[in-house]
């Protein structure tokens, strides 16, 4: 079907500016024909899958009927999982960054409900919760719906799965019976055809096919790996591709810090985006991301939503993510505009079932990979080096180097030598002198773990220590393990032949004007 451009679906400036923003230009399929429906005032049952972009099929059309003068409860949006909820407020929040006296107020459970209570108290026009903490309020009557003029019912088929079918009758009619009810479902089992006969009135249906997910563009490869050998995978991977603009998806918060962390010390252009970061820092990591200041994106599921960006090269992902409908949408970052793609996964140990559980749900081949070797990595680079010179070559603005050239022959040093050092300069890398890991990546040489008796208390980062026993020993920094840092001290895993080195070179050195003793971690 035609996508509409938001320009063209009669909103108002603030939420057209707020959704360019987010990075949004052209709506989705499932927004083209929602967002026109509900604004209309019709019901609506809309039959589309996680990742379709239906939480602002449903967002914007809500935010638009608001009347912020008005402080009273006036639209519900019923979701089945806490962590869903929180989304949806997220994204709520974006759309209305230019809207004023709009609150929205996420309702669930594990959170303390005084803590609620004194939001809803100080009026609310849009709450997002789950159904089992909704009835706790309306039991409790500091939630009442005699003012609700919209309530969504998202993931409806989940939250009947879940046991909440009673719940909802229960809070659909407590609603009035003129408001305007749309309902969100992946699957149209019988329970949820007897709930719209009962609560919606003339329902238009609205249904965006499973095959408008698909990625055709995108070669998809997983890896089987250790744990410990993802950081040296990824780096690989970016080495061996090339990319100009990649994102690297993370379970968790703590994860993508402590990966940033990790790469910014391997020496890459990465930074996060995260949950805890605010709006302003968000949007500041995206517009370095989109300027390409920095060159690695590395996010969490929730706050890699909004992301729009066409030329993003590769995707990967670090953690297999919990839901397989997020997989799709993972690497949906990639092979966008009609360009190719690539999404790269690591999956470990018994991963393997929900990778699986991952090709059967997107239909896809993902196929198994094997890890490019150093070799691979330095002759793809000394490739790509080639390639560069050949075309500074065909410009031929060389005049003046050709001087130099002709300056230095008359020192009887021939045009090969010079040519051949020049490349050595250029292309010699430390990181692939000297370190050899096993080609199927299963059995790397033999670590030694060291012990640095300073740690986060003293602001230390991996970086830090990266760079002081690259600089100080000099050995490549990329030869270096796994850095874990405590609050006091620090364990380092190091090359068994680099060990001696590091020790001299770090003997009474200092790392953030820190003075540090580096040895030997003992055993257990």
């Amino acid at each position: 079907m035609t996508t509409l451009n938001f320009e063209e679906m009669n909103l108002s400036p603030e939420i057209v500016r707020a959704v360019k923003d987010m990075g949004f230009e052209e709506a989705t399929p499932i927004q083209s024909q929602a967002i026109n429906q509900v604004m209309s005032g019709h019901d609506i049952i809309g039959q589309s899958q996680t990742g379709t972009g239906k939480t602002a099929a449903f967002g914007i059309p809500c935010l638009e009927m608001i009347d912020p003068e008005n402080k009273k409860l006036q639209a519900v949006i019923l979701s089945p999982t806490r962590e869903l909820a929180i989304q949806i407020c997220e994204e709520f929040r974006k759309l209305s960054k230019y809207m004023d006296n709009i609150k929205v107020l996420p309702i669930y459970g594990g959170q303390p409900i005084d803590r609620q209570i004194t939001a809803l108290k100080k009026g609310v026009q849009i709450i997002v919760g789950t159904p089992g903490r909704i009835m706790d309020h309306m039991n409790r009557r500091t939630l009442k719906m005699e003012t609700v003029r919209l309530v969504v019912l998202d993931e409806a088929d989940e939250m009947l799965d879940m046991g909440f079918r009673e719940d909802i009758e229960t809070i659909l009619s407590k609603m009035p019976y003129d408001r305007q009810t749309v309902l969100f479902s992946a699957t149209m089992p019988k329970e949820i055809i007897e709930l719209t006969n009962e609560f919606q009135n003339n329902p238009k249906h609205i249904q965006v096919a499973r095959k408008e997910l698909t990625v055709p563009n995108i070669e998809q490869v997983y890896y089987e790996i250790k744990e410990k050998t993802k950081l040296e995978a990824a780096s690989r991977i970016i080495d061996i591709n090339n990319p100009e603009l990649t994102i690297i998806f993370c379970n968790t918060k703590k994860r993508v810090d402590e990966l940033v962390e990790h790469l910014q010390g391997r020496g890459y252009f990465a930074e996060g985006l995260h949950g805890d970061l605010k709006q302003i820092q968000r949007d500041t990591v995206m517009k370095k991301f989109r300027n390409r200041t920095i060159e690695i994106l590395v996010a969490t599921d929730v706050a890699a939503r909004g992301i729009d960006v066409d030329d993003v090269d590769i995707v990967i992902n670090y953690d297999l993510p919990q839901d397989e409908e997020y997989y799709v949408h993972r690497i949906g970052r990639t092979g966008r505009a009609g360009k190719t793609g690539k999404a790269f996964s690591f999956v470990v140990g018994r991963e393997i079932y929900k990778l699986k559980d991952i090709m059967k749900y997107t239909k896809a081949k993902i196929r198994l990979g094997k890890l490019p070797s150093l070799t691979d990595i330095e002759e793809a680079k000394t490739n790509n080096f080639l390639d560069k010179i050949k075309n500074v070559i065909e410009e031929n603005h060389l005049t003046k180097y050709i001087n130099l050239v002709e300056r230095m022959m008359d020192d009887d040093i021939s045009s090969i030598d010079i040519a051949a050092a020049l490349l050595k300069m250029n292309l010699y890398d430390e990181s692939s002198e000297d370190v050899e890991f096993e080609d199927d990546f299963s059995n790397t040489e033999k670590m030694v773990r060291l012990f640095i008796n300073a740690g986060k208390n003293k602001r230390i980062r991996a970086k830090d220590i990266v760079g002081a026993i690259a600089g100080e020993s000099g050995i490549p920094g990329k030869a270096l393990g796994e850095i874990d840092i405590f609050d006091d001290f620090t364990f380092v895993d190091a090359p068994k032949k680099y060990v001696k080195d590091i020790l001299k070179g770090m003997k009474g050195k200092k790392i953030k004007n820190v003075k540090i003793n580096i040895e030997r971690a003992k055993n257990k």
